[in-house]
Protein backbone atom coordinates (compact mmCIF):
# COMPACT_ATOMS: atom_id res chain seq x y z
CA UNK A 1 0.00 0.00 0.00
CA UNK A 2 1.17 3.49 -0.74
CA UNK A 3 1.70 6.17 2.18
CA UNK A 4 -1.43 7.43 3.78
CA UNK A 5 -1.12 11.05 2.10
CA UNK A 6 -1.25 9.25 -1.16
CA UNK A 7 -3.69 6.84 -1.06
CA UNK A 8 -6.26 8.30 -2.50
CA UNK A 9 -5.39 7.91 -5.66
CA UNK A 10 -6.05 10.97 -6.81
CA UNK A 11 -3.96 14.06 -8.90
CA UNK A 12 -3.38 16.76 -8.01
CA UNK A 13 -4.55 19.18 -11.27
CA UNK A 14 -1.62 20.60 -13.61
CA UNK A 15 -0.98 21.59 -16.75
CA UNK A 16 -0.30 18.47 -18.07
CA UNK A 17 2.94 17.49 -19.97
CA UNK A 18 5.47 19.83 -21.21
CA UNK A 19 5.22 19.01 -25.15
CA UNK A 20 6.77 22.61 -26.98
CA UNK A 21 9.33 25.16 -26.25
CA UNK A 22 8.06 27.71 -23.69
CA UNK A 23 9.72 30.37 -21.51
CA UNK A 24 9.51 31.95 -17.81
CA UNK A 25 11.09 34.34 -15.31
CA UNK A 26 11.75 31.15 -13.41
CA UNK A 27 11.70 27.54 -14.20
CA UNK A 28 11.66 25.27 -11.31
CA UNK A 29 12.59 21.58 -11.26
CA UNK A 30 10.65 19.77 -8.91
CA UNK A 31 7.07 19.34 -8.09
CA UNK A 32 7.38 18.79 -4.16
CA UNK A 33 6.48 20.92 -1.48
CA UNK A 34 9.87 22.82 -1.84
CA UNK A 35 9.09 23.32 -5.67
CA UNK A 36 5.38 24.40 -4.87
CA UNK A 37 6.07 26.33 -2.42
CA UNK A 38 8.89 28.24 -4.01
CA UNK A 39 6.31 29.30 -7.07
CA UNK A 40 3.83 30.22 -4.87
CA UNK A 41 5.79 32.64 -3.33
CA UNK A 42 7.00 34.65 -6.28
CA UNK A 43 3.92 34.29 -8.45
CA UNK A 44 2.67 36.27 -5.38
CA UNK A 45 5.95 38.68 -6.12
CA UNK A 46 4.75 38.61 -9.96
CA UNK A 47 6.74 36.08 -11.54
CA UNK A 48 6.51 34.08 -13.88
CA UNK A 49 6.69 30.83 -13.25
CA UNK A 50 7.26 27.29 -14.72
CA UNK A 51 7.49 24.28 -12.46
CA UNK A 52 8.82 20.51 -13.87
CA UNK A 53 7.74 17.56 -12.26
CA UNK A 54 9.05 14.01 -13.72
CA UNK A 55 6.25 12.22 -12.12
CA UNK A 56 2.98 14.04 -10.46
CA UNK A 57 3.13 16.96 -8.19
CA UNK A 58 4.15 15.49 -4.29
CA UNK A 59 4.64 12.09 -5.13
CA UNK A 60 8.40 11.95 -4.06
CA UNK A 61 9.41 12.00 -0.62
CA UNK A 62 6.90 14.76 -0.06
CA UNK A 63 4.01 12.06 -0.33
CA UNK A 64 5.79 9.84 1.86
CA UNK A 65 7.15 12.15 4.82
CA UNK A 66 5.93 11.69 8.30
CA UNK A 67 4.96 15.87 7.85
CA UNK A 68 5.90 16.97 11.00
CA UNK A 69 5.89 20.87 11.27
CA UNK A 70 8.69 21.54 13.36
CA UNK A 71 11.63 23.40 14.55
CA UNK A 72 13.08 20.69 17.26
CA UNK A 73 15.03 18.66 14.92
CA UNK A 74 16.75 16.19 17.31
CA UNK A 75 19.74 17.21 19.23
CA UNK A 76 20.49 19.83 16.88
CA UNK A 77 20.71 22.93 19.27
CA UNK A 78 23.76 21.73 21.82
CA UNK A 79 25.75 20.44 18.42
CA UNK A 80 24.71 23.96 16.65
CA UNK A 81 26.18 25.80 19.25
CA UNK A 82 29.54 23.80 20.12
CA UNK A 83 30.48 24.65 16.43
CA UNK A 84 29.08 27.40 15.31
CA UNK A 85 27.88 29.59 18.27
CA UNK A 86 24.79 30.34 20.23
CA UNK A 87 24.02 33.11 17.41
CA UNK A 88 24.28 30.71 14.98
CA UNK A 89 22.00 28.12 16.56
CA UNK A 90 19.79 31.08 17.78
CA UNK A 91 19.03 31.79 13.70
CA UNK A 92 18.47 28.47 13.08
CA UNK A 93 15.97 28.17 15.83
CA UNK A 94 14.03 31.44 14.27
CA UNK A 95 14.03 30.20 10.85
CA UNK A 96 12.78 27.46 11.37
CA UNK A 97 9.69 29.34 13.54
CA UNK A 98 9.19 31.35 10.76
CA UNK A 99 8.89 28.46 8.70
CA UNK A 100 5.66 27.06 11.20
CA UNK A 101 4.90 30.40 11.41
CA UNK A 102 4.61 31.33 7.71
CA UNK A 103 3.02 27.43 6.69
CA UNK A 104 0.24 28.60 9.37
CA UNK A 105 -0.26 31.86 7.61
CA UNK A 106 0.19 30.49 4.30
CA UNK A 107 -3.04 27.84 5.21
CA UNK A 108 -5.67 30.84 6.54
CA UNK A 109 -4.90 32.62 3.76
CA UNK A 110 -5.44 30.42 0.97
CA UNK A 111 -8.36 28.17 3.12
CA UNK A 112 -6.68 25.58 2.62
CA UNK A 113 -7.74 22.14 4.53
CA UNK A 114 -4.99 19.45 5.09
CA UNK A 115 -5.86 18.49 8.61
CA UNK A 116 -3.10 21.35 9.95
CA UNK A 117 -3.06 21.25 13.57
CA UNK A 118 -0.97 22.40 16.65
CA UNK A 119 0.82 20.12 18.66
CA UNK A 120 3.99 19.88 21.03
CA UNK A 121 7.02 18.09 19.97
CA UNK A 122 9.32 15.74 22.39
CA UNK A 123 12.71 13.81 21.87
CA UNK A 124 13.08 11.48 24.58
CA UNK A 125 15.04 8.91 26.39
CA UNK A 126 14.65 5.82 28.08
CA UNK A 127 18.63 5.01 28.23
CA UNK A 128 20.05 6.09 31.39
CA UNK A 129 23.43 6.70 28.95
CA UNK A 130 21.78 9.12 26.93
CA UNK A 131 20.05 11.17 29.52
CA UNK A 132 23.23 13.53 29.63
CA UNK A 133 22.48 14.21 26.10
CA UNK A 134 18.85 15.57 26.73
CA UNK A 135 20.63 17.17 29.78
CA UNK A 136 23.24 19.01 26.94
CA UNK A 137 20.57 20.12 24.45
CA UNK A 138 18.67 21.49 27.31
CA UNK A 139 21.74 23.61 28.39
CA UNK A 140 22.03 24.62 24.90
CA UNK A 141 18.45 25.60 24.47
CA UNK A 142 18.62 27.09 27.74
CA UNK A 143 21.34 29.91 26.47
CA UNK A 144 19.39 30.26 23.38
CA UNK A 145 16.36 31.48 25.05
CA UNK A 146 13.96 28.96 23.79
CA UNK A 147 11.05 28.07 25.45
CA UNK A 148 11.26 24.50 26.13
CA UNK A 149 10.46 22.32 29.21
CA UNK A 150 12.58 19.46 30.56
CA UNK A 151 10.31 17.16 31.49
CA UNK A 152 9.33 12.99 32.01
CA UNK A 153 5.74 13.31 31.30
CA UNK A 154 4.12 12.53 28.59
CA UNK A 155 0.84 11.11 26.60
CA UNK A 156 2.60 7.98 25.38
CA UNK A 157 1.79 4.55 26.36
CA UNK A 158 5.48 4.08 27.91
CA UNK A 159 7.39 5.63 30.73
CA UNK A 160 10.57 7.80 29.77
CA UNK A 161 13.35 8.82 31.97
CA UNK A 162 13.32 12.27 30.62
CA UNK A 163 12.55 14.30 27.12
CA UNK A 164 12.41 17.85 26.34
CA UNK A 165 8.68 19.64 24.99
CA UNK A 166 8.65 22.18 22.32
CA UNK A 167 5.62 24.01 22.55
CA UNK A 168 3.46 25.47 19.48
CA UNK A 169 4.68 22.84 17.08
CA UNK A 170 2.67 21.29 14.21
CA UNK A 171 1.56 18.61 11.42
CA UNK A 172 -0.42 18.43 8.78
CA UNK A 173 -1.52 15.65 5.49
CA UNK A 174 1.40 17.74 3.12
CA UNK A 175 -0.45 16.48 0.41
CA UNK A 176 -3.65 18.05 0.83
CA UNK A 177 -1.48 21.35 1.81
CA UNK A 178 0.81 21.16 -1.41
CA UNK A 179 -2.56 21.11 -3.77
CA UNK A 180 -3.95 24.01 -1.83
CA UNK A 181 -0.73 26.00 -3.01
CA UNK A 182 -0.89 24.33 -6.47
CA UNK A 183 -4.73 25.56 -7.02
CA UNK A 184 -3.18 28.88 -6.01
CA UNK A 185 -0.26 28.90 -8.43
CA UNK A 186 -2.95 27.57 -11.44
CA UNK A 187 -5.14 30.60 -10.91
CA UNK A 188 -2.61 33.28 -10.71
CA UNK A 189 -1.11 31.84 -14.30
CA UNK A 190 1.83 29.50 -12.59
CA UNK A 191 2.55 26.65 -14.86
CA UNK A 192 3.15 23.50 -13.56
CA UNK A 193 4.06 20.47 -16.47
CA UNK A 194 4.27 16.87 -14.82
CA UNK A 195 5.29 13.80 -16.09
CA UNK A 196 8.45 15.31 -17.43
CA UNK A 197 11.70 14.46 -17.07
CA UNK A 198 14.51 17.26 -16.93
CA UNK A 199 17.44 15.83 -18.79
CA UNK A 200 20.04 19.06 -18.63
CA UNK A 201 20.62 22.77 -17.66
CA UNK A 202 22.82 25.20 -19.86
CA UNK A 203 23.66 28.56 -19.79
CA UNK A 204 23.34 30.57 -22.96
CA UNK A 205 24.13 34.62 -22.61
CA UNK A 206 22.21 36.01 -20.01
CA UNK A 207 19.30 33.08 -20.07
CA UNK A 208 19.18 29.46 -18.71
CA UNK A 209 17.70 26.91 -20.96
CA UNK A 210 16.37 23.39 -19.13
CA UNK A 211 15.73 20.40 -21.41
CA UNK A 212 13.14 18.86 -20.86
CA UNK A 213 10.58 16.18 -23.32
CA UNK A 214 12.53 16.47 -25.99
CA UNK A 215 11.92 20.66 -25.40
CA UNK A 216 13.30 23.51 -23.79
CA UNK A 217 12.40 25.85 -21.47
CA UNK A 218 14.35 29.40 -21.52
CA UNK A 219 14.46 31.37 -18.46
CA UNK A 220 16.31 34.08 -16.51
CA UNK A 221 16.23 31.83 -12.78
CA UNK A 222 16.64 28.32 -12.49
CA UNK A 223 15.52 26.18 -9.18
CA UNK A 224 17.03 22.91 -8.28
CA UNK A 225 14.45 21.85 -6.03
CA UNK A 226 14.40 18.37 -7.03
CA UNK A 227 15.48 16.69 -3.95
CA UNK A 228 18.67 15.95 -4.69
CA UNK A 229 20.30 18.13 -7.49
CA UNK A 230 20.92 15.66 -10.65
CA UNK A 231 23.18 18.52 -11.87
CA UNK A 232 26.77 16.68 -11.13
CA UNK A 233 29.10 19.94 -11.97
CA UNK A 234 30.11 22.59 -10.97
CA UNK A 235 28.30 22.29 -7.72
CA UNK A 236 29.37 18.65 -6.25
CA UNK A 237 26.74 17.98 -4.10
CA UNK A 238 27.27 14.08 -4.44
CA UNK A 239 30.46 14.97 -2.62
CA UNK A 240 28.74 16.73 0.19
CA UNK A 241 25.68 14.46 1.13
CA UNK A 242 24.36 10.68 0.82
CA UNK A 243 20.63 9.78 1.45
CA UNK A 244 19.51 7.96 4.47
CA UNK A 245 16.15 5.60 4.15
CA UNK A 246 13.90 5.08 6.65
CA UNK A 247 10.40 3.37 7.09
CA UNK A 248 6.81 4.06 7.88
CA UNK A 249 3.33 1.98 9.40
CA UNK A 250 0.62 3.62 9.53
CA UNK A 251 -1.80 1.40 12.27
CA UNK A 252 -5.48 1.29 13.60
CA UNK A 253 -6.00 0.49 17.60
CA UNK A 254 -9.14 1.19 19.28
CA UNK A 255 -6.57 2.40 22.78
CA UNK A 256 -6.31 5.83 23.02
CA UNK A 257 -3.22 7.71 20.91
CA UNK A 258 -0.74 10.37 21.95
CA UNK A 259 -1.58 13.46 20.75
CA UNK A 260 2.17 14.92 20.82
CA UNK A 261 4.74 14.28 17.90
CA UNK A 262 8.06 12.14 19.84
CA UNK A 263 11.28 10.36 18.26
CA UNK A 264 13.99 9.27 20.67
CA UNK A 265 17.52 9.82 20.99
CA UNK A 266 18.62 5.97 21.27
CA UNK A 267 18.93 3.47 18.13
CA UNK A 268 16.78 2.29 16.21
CA UNK A 269 15.15 5.64 16.04
CA UNK A 270 11.11 5.47 16.45
CA UNK A 271 8.88 8.63 15.75
CA UNK A 272 5.40 8.68 16.71
CA UNK A 273 2.34 10.96 15.42
CA UNK A 274 -1.17 10.58 15.05
CA UNK A 275 -3.03 11.59 11.75
CA UNK A 276 -6.37 11.92 10.27
CA UNK A 277 -7.16 9.02 7.76
CA UNK A 278 -10.66 7.91 6.73
CA UNK A 279 -12.12 10.31 9.15
CA UNK A 280 -10.52 8.32 11.85
CA UNK A 281 -7.08 8.79 13.95
CA UNK A 282 -4.25 6.51 13.65
CA UNK A 283 -0.74 6.01 14.28
CA UNK A 284 2.22 6.48 12.23
CA UNK A 285 5.38 4.55 13.62
CA UNK A 286 8.95 5.87 11.96
CA UNK A 287 12.15 4.67 12.52
CA UNK A 288 14.57 1.63 11.53
CA UNK A 289 16.41 4.16 9.20
CA UNK A 290 19.89 3.13 7.38
CA UNK A 291 22.19 4.63 5.37
CA UNK A 292 20.17 4.25 1.43
CA UNK A 293 22.02 1.33 -0.82
CA UNK A 294 22.55 -0.50 2.08
CA UNK A 295 21.35 -4.96 1.93
CA UNK A 296 18.77 -5.16 4.43
CA UNK A 297 15.56 -7.11 4.83
CA UNK A 298 12.07 -7.38 6.06
CA UNK A 299 13.08 -8.02 9.38
CA UNK A 300 15.28 -5.31 9.42
CA UNK A 301 12.99 -2.65 8.49
CA UNK A 302 9.42 -2.74 8.94
CA UNK A 303 8.80 -5.34 11.07
CA UNK A 304 10.98 -3.36 13.86
CA UNK A 305 7.97 -1.44 13.69
CA UNK A 306 5.28 -3.78 13.63
CA UNK A 307 6.75 -5.29 16.69
CA UNK A 308 7.12 -2.08 18.71
CA UNK A 309 3.18 -1.81 17.46
CA UNK A 310 2.06 -5.04 18.91
CA UNK A 311 4.18 -4.06 22.25
CA UNK A 312 2.56 -0.96 22.61
CA UNK A 313 -1.60 -2.35 21.61
CA UNK A 314 -1.81 -5.74 21.02
CA UNK A 315 -5.12 -5.01 19.11
CA UNK A 316 -2.62 -2.91 16.41
CA UNK A 317 -3.37 -3.65 12.84
CA UNK A 318 -1.10 -2.09 10.20
CA UNK A 319 -2.77 -0.54 7.48
CA UNK A 320 -0.35 0.86 5.40
CA UNK A 321 3.04 0.53 4.67
CA UNK A 322 5.84 2.84 3.07
CA UNK A 323 9.34 3.87 2.99
CA UNK A 324 11.15 7.46 2.67
CA UNK A 325 14.77 8.51 2.06
CA UNK A 326 16.28 11.57 3.14
CA UNK A 327 19.22 13.83 1.81
CA UNK A 328 21.81 14.31 4.74
CA UNK A 329 24.51 17.26 4.56
CA UNK A 330 27.66 16.23 6.46
CA UNK A 331 27.09 19.06 8.95
CA UNK A 332 23.54 18.58 9.41
CA UNK A 333 22.48 21.91 7.64
CA UNK A 334 20.82 22.19 4.84
CA UNK A 335 22.09 23.54 1.32
CA UNK A 336 19.70 26.37 0.31
CA UNK A 337 20.88 29.10 -2.39
CA UNK A 338 23.50 29.36 -4.83
CA UNK A 339 24.23 26.11 -6.73
CA UNK A 340 27.75 26.88 -7.49
CA UNK A 341 29.34 30.75 -7.02
CA UNK A 342 30.26 29.84 -10.97
CA UNK A 343 26.50 29.95 -11.99
CA UNK A 344 24.55 32.99 -11.23
CA UNK A 345 20.79 33.23 -11.03
CA UNK A 346 20.85 28.94 -10.30
CA UNK A 347 19.68 27.93 -7.06
CA UNK A 348 19.38 24.70 -4.78
CA UNK A 349 17.69 23.34 -1.74
CA UNK A 350 18.47 20.26 -0.65
CA UNK A 351 20.08 18.12 1.79
CA UNK A 352 17.10 18.81 4.56
CA UNK A 353 18.42 15.85 7.06
CA UNK A 354 14.66 14.46 7.38
CA UNK A 355 13.16 17.79 8.47
CA UNK A 356 11.63 18.96 5.01
CA UNK A 357 8.56 20.24 6.01
CA UNK A 358 9.81 23.31 7.97
CA UNK A 359 12.94 23.39 6.00
CA UNK A 360 10.53 23.38 3.03
CA UNK A 361 9.01 26.99 4.02
CA UNK A 362 12.64 28.58 4.58
CA UNK A 363 14.70 27.28 1.31
CA UNK A 364 11.02 28.77 -0.51
CA UNK A 365 11.41 32.25 0.81
CA UNK A 366 15.66 32.57 0.62
CA UNK A 367 15.60 31.64 -2.91
CA UNK A 368 12.47 34.17 -3.29
CA UNK A 369 14.44 36.84 -1.34
CA UNK A 370 17.72 36.33 -3.01
CA UNK A 371 15.89 36.68 -7.01
CA UNK A 372 13.83 39.84 -5.60
CA UNK A 373 17.52 40.57 -4.99
CA UNK A 374 16.14 41.51 -1.43
CA UNK A 375 18.46 39.79 0.39
CA UNK A 376 17.73 37.27 2.94
CA UNK A 377 18.19 37.15 6.83
CA UNK A 378 18.44 33.54 7.33
CA UNK A 379 20.57 32.58 3.36
CA UNK A 380 24.08 32.44 5.43
CA UNK A 381 22.88 29.95 7.74
CA UNK A 382 22.16 27.96 5.15
CA UNK A 383 24.56 28.97 2.55
CA UNK A 384 24.52 26.41 0.34
CA UNK A 385 28.10 27.13 -1.45
CA UNK A 386 29.89 26.70 2.03
CA UNK A 387 32.88 24.40 2.30
CA UNK A 388 32.50 23.84 6.31
CA UNK A 389 31.26 20.20 5.24
CA UNK A 390 34.33 18.53 5.12
CA UNK A 391 35.30 19.71 8.87
CA UNK A 392 32.84 16.63 9.56
CA UNK A 393 36.10 14.18 9.01
CA UNK A 394 34.58 11.41 10.18
CA UNK A 395 31.19 11.20 8.27
CA UNK A 396 33.33 12.64 5.08
CA UNK A 397 35.38 9.26 6.19
CA UNK A 398 32.69 6.91 6.06
CA UNK A 399 31.19 8.66 2.45
CA UNK A 400 34.63 7.82 0.72
CA UNK A 401 34.44 4.12 2.05
CA UNK A 402 30.94 3.74 0.74
CA UNK A 403 31.25 4.75 -2.21
CA UNK A 404 34.46 3.19 -2.96
CA UNK A 405 33.11 0.16 -1.77
CA UNK A 406 30.19 0.08 -3.96
CA UNK A 407 32.44 1.01 -7.22
CA UNK A 408 32.11 -2.16 -10.09
CA UNK A 409 35.91 -2.64 -9.72
CA UNK A 410 35.50 -3.28 -5.93
CA UNK A 411 32.42 -5.03 -6.12
CA UNK A 412 33.97 -7.74 -8.67
CA UNK A 413 35.98 -9.29 -6.14
CA UNK A 414 33.17 -10.55 -4.13
CA UNK A 415 31.70 -14.12 -4.46
CA UNK A 416 28.12 -13.46 -5.48
CA UNK A 417 25.30 -15.61 -5.85
CA UNK A 418 24.17 -18.32 -8.25
CA UNK A 419 20.26 -17.61 -9.78
CA UNK A 420 19.29 -20.71 -8.46
CA UNK A 421 19.78 -19.19 -5.40
CA UNK A 422 18.10 -16.33 -5.98
CA UNK A 423 14.30 -16.88 -3.88
CA UNK A 424 10.41 -16.05 -5.42
CA UNK A 425 9.93 -12.33 -4.92
CA UNK A 426 13.76 -11.74 -4.04
CA UNK A 427 16.62 -10.50 -5.55
CA UNK A 428 20.67 -10.50 -6.11
CA UNK A 429 23.15 -9.89 -7.90
CA UNK A 430 24.69 -12.77 -9.80
CA UNK A 431 27.61 -13.22 -12.60
CA UNK A 432 26.62 -14.89 -15.96
CA UNK A 433 29.91 -15.19 -17.91
CA UNK A 434 32.34 -12.57 -16.20
CA UNK A 435 29.46 -9.87 -16.29
CA UNK A 436 27.61 -8.51 -13.30
CA UNK A 437 23.71 -9.10 -13.40
CA UNK A 438 21.27 -7.88 -11.37
CA UNK A 439 18.26 -10.52 -10.80
CA UNK A 440 14.28 -10.12 -9.63
CA UNK A 441 12.96 -13.41 -9.72
CA UNK A 442 8.59 -12.69 -8.97
CA UNK A 443 6.54 -15.28 -7.31
CA UNK A 444 6.28 -17.46 -10.46
CA UNK A 445 9.81 -17.97 -10.29
CA UNK A 446 10.55 -15.72 -14.12
CA UNK A 447 13.76 -13.87 -13.86
CA UNK A 448 14.22 -10.00 -14.99
CA UNK A 449 17.44 -9.02 -15.66
CA UNK A 450 18.91 -6.03 -15.36
CA UNK A 451 22.18 -4.49 -15.27
CA UNK A 452 23.37 -2.97 -11.66
CA UNK A 453 24.99 -0.09 -12.65
CA UNK A 454 23.95 2.98 -11.17
CA UNK A 455 22.85 5.35 -14.41
CA UNK A 456 23.86 8.61 -11.74
CA UNK A 457 27.85 7.96 -11.44
CA UNK A 458 28.07 4.16 -11.96
CA UNK A 459 28.09 3.12 -8.39
CA UNK A 460 27.27 -1.16 -8.15
CA UNK A 461 23.72 -1.60 -6.92
CA UNK A 462 22.44 -3.19 -4.03
CA UNK A 463 18.66 -5.46 -3.85
CA UNK A 464 16.76 -4.14 -0.89
CA UNK A 465 14.45 -6.98 -0.17
CA UNK A 466 12.14 -5.20 1.87
CA UNK A 467 11.09 -2.40 -0.58
CA UNK A 468 12.02 -5.11 -3.15
CA UNK A 469 13.74 -1.94 -5.09
CA UNK A 470 17.29 -1.37 -6.57
CA UNK A 471 19.19 0.79 -4.33
CA UNK A 472 22.48 2.86 -5.11
CA UNK A 473 24.89 2.93 -1.59
CA UNK A 474 26.84 6.00 -3.15
CA UNK A 475 24.13 8.75 -3.97
CA UNK A 476 21.22 6.96 -2.93
CA UNK A 477 19.00 6.80 -6.40
CA UNK A 478 16.59 4.28 -6.97
CA UNK A 479 15.14 1.61 -9.41
CA UNK A 480 12.13 -0.42 -9.46
CA UNK A 481 12.58 -4.29 -9.60
CA UNK A 482 12.43 -4.19 -13.28
CA UNK A 483 14.88 -1.79 -13.51
CA UNK A 484 12.68 1.51 -13.53
CA UNK A 485 14.11 4.84 -12.15
CA UNK A 486 12.53 5.86 -9.36
CA UNK A 487 14.10 8.01 -7.58
CA UNK A 488 17.45 10.47 -8.27
CA UNK A 489 19.77 12.01 -8.91
CA UNK A 490 19.70 9.03 -11.19
CA UNK A 491 17.50 10.06 -14.59
CA UNK A 492 18.02 7.38 -16.81
CA UNK A 493 16.40 3.82 -15.99
CA UNK A 494 18.76 0.71 -15.94
CA UNK A 495 19.96 -1.24 -18.78
CA UNK A 496 17.19 -4.38 -19.19
CA UNK A 497 18.68 -7.77 -20.82
CA UNK A 498 15.75 -9.58 -22.69
CA UNK A 499 17.08 -12.78 -21.93
CA UNK A 500 16.09 -14.71 -19.33
CA UNK A 501 19.78 -16.50 -18.46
Amino acid sequence: MNSIWLESKKKIESSGKLEEDTSADVCIIGGGIVGITTAYYLIKSGYKVVVLEKNEIANGVTGHTTAKITSQHGLIYSYLSEKYGINFAKKYFEANEDGIKNIKDIIDENGVACDFEETESYIYTNNESDINKIDKEMDALKYINIDAEKTNKTDLPFNVLSTIKFKNQAKFNPFKYVSGLVKYILNNKGRIYTNTLCMDVKKENDEYVVYANNNKVYAKYVVLASQYPFLKIPGFYFAKMYQESSYVIAIKTENDLPKGMYINVEQPTLSFRTANFDGKNILLIGGAGHKTGKKVTYEETYKILEDKAKELYKDSRVIARWSIRDAVTLDKIAYIGEYSNLLPNLYVATGFNKWGMTTSNIAANIITDKIKSDGSVYGEIFKSTRFKPIENKDEMKNMIVDSTKSLVVERIKKKELEIKDIKENSGGIIEIDGEKVGVYKNEEGKNYLIKPVCTHLGCMLEWNDADKTWDCPCHGSRFDKFGKNILGPAIKDLEIYSIDK
